[in-house]
């Protein structure tokens, strides 16, 4: 499998929002880029997560509006994170262990490398049994 450098290096820029944004301008920033969740940046640090599961469970579900709520007030504040020295096999536990589904990268001084989603872990777990059981059927053909 790829390392986490390589995965994280083959995606589009890294998309943020602000703690003190509207949770409107978070959820026009995700539809936009057509992902799940924005890392929560505050001076370059990460201060939280906003994903839609936020939006549903501590918006709609308790009657707030998003144009008039700010993202610090319903993003996530504890994000399991991972560094580039961790495999693939260890983000997915780790997402499986913690019920998320994005694990933002850091590197040296927690600095904001990017975010891993399952889909690309799941992707590339394919990708790499694929590889390997073409490499068996062309053994055992030959």
């Amino acid at each position: 499998m790829r390392p986490l450098k390589q995965l994280v290096e083959g995606k589009r820029a890294l998309v943020s929002v602000g703690p003190d944004d509207s949770v409107f301008t978070a959820l026009t920033l995700l539809a936009q880029h057509d992902i799940g969740a924005l890392l929560v940046l505050e001076h370059g640090k990460l201060v939280g997560i906003f994903s839609e599961r936020d939006y549903a469970r501590k918006i709609i579900l308790k009657g707030k509006t998003s144009k008039d709520t700010l993202v610090r007030e319903i993003m996530s504040e504890k994000v399991s994170c991972v560094t580039l020295s961790q495999s693939v096999e260890e983000c997915m536990a780790l997402m499986t262990n913690k019920h998320v589904r994005h694990l933002p990268v850091l590197g040296a001084g927690d600095e904001v490398l990017g975010i891993l989603s399952i889909g690309d872990l799941v992707k590339e777990t394919i990708s790499d049994q694929t590889f390997t059981i073409e490499q068996l059927v062309h053994y055992i053909q030959n």
